[in-house]
């Protein structure tokens, strides 16, 4: 079981008087990039909080947003009677007989006039926020196995076609022998010189040993069922499948430049297009 490195994941609860909201979102990353935004009274609970996240999600690029929308009565920002109350003074001074409620529309608007109490952080509307901020990673983990689940599928399709290829380029060997043969073969003819038989047949042997792709064949079904064996297992994850996209990738390379056959390159090619998509996608897995 493999998981994606994308998701998404948001819940909220409405509380007396505030309505919190947790959204989590996540691309790949080679590690883990975490950026969190949260309002400045709840700065002091981040460390914990990026531990939290970092156990959960591992790796990703992942954007953790928590927001607090007060609804009931209650706000931070009191009015600083003192200071306006000042300022009125002072503008009474200079204009007598100004309007008292213009007066307060001017004072309202200077510095100082308003200041922000900051409250502490009440123990429980935390366990609260921490009950929200567990349900959006709960829910961000479920999307990244839905996503898993269909990467697994496209895996699995990919790998199929590159066997699928793969035996079909071996069907195309015996053919490739004989042209090889018969190439070689019209070549000594053509330069109308004795050849011994023997030591022709041992240079063939040795040539088309060296042209022989069964060892890469070998290889690279071990690969694609290693392959398959990792995408299975309970520890499943994206480098190991990196690293075996990469042995993959040397194999059919190796066969490539072996074939020596129009056919047999068309095929290498199909090949090598299959695992281009299975690396792009390989970079999304946990």
């Amino acid at each position: 079981m493999i998981l994606s490195m994308t998701g998404f994941g948001k819940a909220s609860k409405q509380l007396p008087t505030k309505k919190i909201t947790v959204e989590i979102k996540s691309l790949n990353s080679k590690g883990l990039d975490l950026n969190v935004r949260m309002p400045s009274i709840y700065r002091e609970m981040e460390l914990g909080l990026r531990n939290l996240i970092s156990q959960k999600l591992e790796r990703g690029k992942v954007d953790f947003s928590l927001y607090i929308e007060v609804t009931g009565e209650e706000t931070s920002s009191k009015v600083n009677a003192p200071i306006v109350k000042g300022y009125i003074n002072q503008m009474k001074a200079i204009i007598p007989d100004a309007d008292a409620t213009e007066l307060m529309k001017m004072a309202v608007r200077m510095p100082d006039a308003l200041k922000t109490e900051r409250d502490e952080i009440d123990e429980n509307e935390w366990k609260q926020i921490q009950e929200v901020i567990n349900d959006s990673l709960e829910n961000i983990v479920i999307f990244r196995k839905d996503e898993g689940a269909s990467l697994e599928k496209e895996f699995q399709l990919r790998i199929t076609n590159i066997r699928n290829f793969m035996e079909q380029a071996l069907l195309l060997d015996p053919e490739r022998v004989k042209n090889i043969k018969e190439r070689l073969q019209t070549a000594i003819e053509e330069l109308k010189v004795n050849v011994d038989e023997n030591r022709f047949e041992q240079e063939l042997i040795y040539y088309l040993e060296k042209l022989d792709i069964t060892e890469e064949k070998v290889r690279l079904t071990n690969h694609l069922d290693y392959f398959l064996e990792t995408l299975n297992g309970n520890e499943a994850n994206g480098r190991k499948l990196g690293f075996i996209t990469q042995e993959m990738g040397r194999e059919i390379n190796t066969m490539g430049s072996k074939s020596n056959h129009a056919e047999m390159q068309k095929l290498v090619v199909q090949m090598k297009d299959e695992l281009e998509k299975i690396k792009e996608q390989v970079l999304n897995v946990l």
